[in-house]
């Protein structure tokens, strides 16, 4: 379907076409007349599948631009997806007198209340700052018509359910909810039954958990070796952009050092950074002034880099959902790219179930594990260093045995 099909207004159509958007995606096409409705709606479909546009384009479409209140309110888990839902919104609706803002931690909250005063209609925040402003008395929702709660599943994961909460107990007029997620826990359908209203599901892609255009690629090797395995698979792809990720700020600062002398264009970002010093390297990256970005996971969650096309994964993440919104960085709508994992013993067991879970049929660079060996934990290591019963009868240089001492008191 073409957005021309559709009854858009003149000035969104313009826009759409300006930015190069001209079919539906299936999330957009299975979605938007739901929304104008005002129907409450879940729903759940892949990274990179266009959820943003699937969501700014009808509510631009219903905001009234006379009244100068917030109308969409959207609440997303971090402040770099703010900031790239208002960018997304700018766009399609630079035709229009709407004024969408986006309110998040790390920010002056006074610059942030003056343009809340000023009028808002489509409001993109953070749960802790929106509840900021909500006690501060410088935010009214009473004219929110539609609230979207965006990567929901990671917003429960960050702990946001009890701020989710208090803010939909703040909103007391009829108004529609939309919940969009990449994946879709028991947790996420307890939410849905507690705050949607006979909500349309759409589920897409369930049978292709993983996007089938990005290629997995998997080097099983031991832990001490992956720098310099990091090292030559850029030499070897020299891609165009890359996003590698670390599993902590420590882990990333170590290898950012072992790769600044020989990567070019290299930047490291995590979530110790303050706001500015992020965003700058988010927009250079965006613009392609960055070739490869060393990250935490404060950059897997949410965020259209359209230019990506390889992910490396140097710590393998801790579960698959992880996994998916990683490697999601890559291969967006409907572009290709690839996926390469680094992966030592100790991450046998979740790679057994990501390859179950996600249906995942990945390539090998070499030899590929046994599934079927037990990696050794560290329990088991230490009794084998130490013996089973450390604290049990030992014995002296001269072979007496010795009973564990007794304590005091």
């Amino acid at each position: 379907m073409l957005f021309t099909d559709l009854e858009l207004k003149t000035e969104i159509l313009k826009a759409l076409e300006s930015m190069g958007f001209s079919e539906l995606t299936p999330v957009q096409e299975q979605t938007f007349a739901h929304i104008l409705k005002g129907r409450d709606l879940l729903a759940q479909a892949e990274t990179g599948s266009g959820k943003t546009s699937a969501c700014a384009i009808p509510l631009i479409q219903k905001i009234d631009p006379s009244i100068r209140d917030v109308q969409a309110l959207i609440l997303v888990p971090t402040r770099e997806l703010a900031l790239q839902y208002v960018d997304e919104v700018d766009s399609i609706s630079r035709n229009m007198d709407i004024s969408p803002f986006a309110v998040y931690g790390g920010f002056s909250m006074s610059i942030q209340s003056a343009k809340l005063k000023d009028g808002v209609h489509f409001l993109i925040a953070t749960p802790g700052r929106l509840i900021d402003h909500l006690y501060n008395g410088d935010l009214s929702l009473n004219h929110v018509k539609t609230l979207v709660l965006d990567e929901a599943d990671e917003m429960l994961n960050m702990g946001f359910i009890d701020d989710v909460q208090f803010i939909m107990s703040c909103i007391v007029s009829e108004h529609q909810t939309l919940l969009f997620s990449a994946t879709m826990p028991e947790d996420i359908n307890s939410l849905a039954e507690s705050c949607l209203k006979e909500p349309v599901k759409i589920e897409l892609n369930l049978e292709e958990v993983a996007p089938q255009n990005i290629t997995h690629y998997f080097k099983f090797i031991p832990h001490h070796k992956r720098s310099e395995a990091v090292i030559e698979y850029l030499k070897k792809e020299s891609p165009r952009q890359a996003i590698i990720f670390c599993n902590s700020r420590r882990n990333g600062e170590q290898l950012f050092n072992r790769l600044k002398s020989t990567v070019k264009s290299l930047e490291y970002i995590h979530g110790g950074l303050d706001q500015s010093r992020r965003t700058s390297i988010f927009n250079s990256f965006k613009k392609k002034k960055i070739k490869v970005l060393l990250a935490t996971d404060v950059a897997g969650r949410g965020l259209d880099f359209s230019h990506v096309t390889h992910v490396i994964n140097f710590d393998f993440p801790h579960t698959t959902e992880i996994y998916t919104h990683r490697t999601g960085r890559t291969g967006r709508m409907g572009k290709s790219g690839s996926a390469f994992s680094l992966v030592t013993a100790r991450d046998l067991a979740i790679v057994k179930k990501l390859l179950h879970v996600n249906r995942i049929e990945p390539e090998w660079d070499g030899k590929a594990p046994d599934f079927k060996r037990k990696s050794r934990s560290r329990s088991g290591r230490g009794a084998k260093r130490y013996g089973k019963k450390p604290y049990g009868p030992r014995k002296d240089l001269h072979g007496k045995r010795h009973s564990k001492p007794k304590t005091r008191g």
